[in-house]
């Protein structure tokens, strides 16, 4: 828990297809394209049921909030990848917290990763996992 907020990465990660935003979507700044990859990938490690490696919500805030510049807009980031999840199942979501250009980023990132997880299970868990950790998204048990 952070501020009162469950972080559930694995809820996060079910995204395999995304709503499609509108065509003139704003552009993610390098440090949120950034931090959404390696949020992302921490996901789908976290999907894919890579072993020995769970969530570490304090460590995501921190890395959000050392990469966008403050602990609220690593939060913003993380509460935008969530409606992106919640918008593409069809579930209720904030939409002002949706953000078209998280949706699609994210989208391409999860499925890149999940590609390389399923192709290559062993390595790609070891390799993904172990960079979430060294970022302080994940942490091993």
């Amino acid at each position: 828990m952070i501020g009162g907020m469950k972080i559930n990465l694995p809820a996060v990660a079910m995204l395999a297809t995304l709503v499609p935003g509108p065509a003139q979507a704003a552009a993610l700044s390098d440090a949120e394209a950034t931090f959404l990859d390696q949020l992302v990938t921490a996901s789908v490690v976290l999907e894919q049921r890579c072993d020995g490696y769970e969530v570490d919500g304090r460590g995501g805030v921190q890395l959000g909030a050392r990469l966008l510049g403050s602990p609220e807009a690593a939060m913003a980031m993380i509460d935008a990848y969530a409606a992106a999840i919640k918008a593409r199942d069809g579930e209720s979501y904030d939409p002002g917290k949706f953000r078209p250009e998280v949706s699609d980023a994210a989208g391409k990132t999860f499925r890149r990763v999940r590609a390389d997880l399923i192709k290559d299970p062993k390595r790609a868990c070891a390799a993904y996992g172990d960079a979430g950790v060294d970022r302080g998204l994940l942490r091993r048990y």
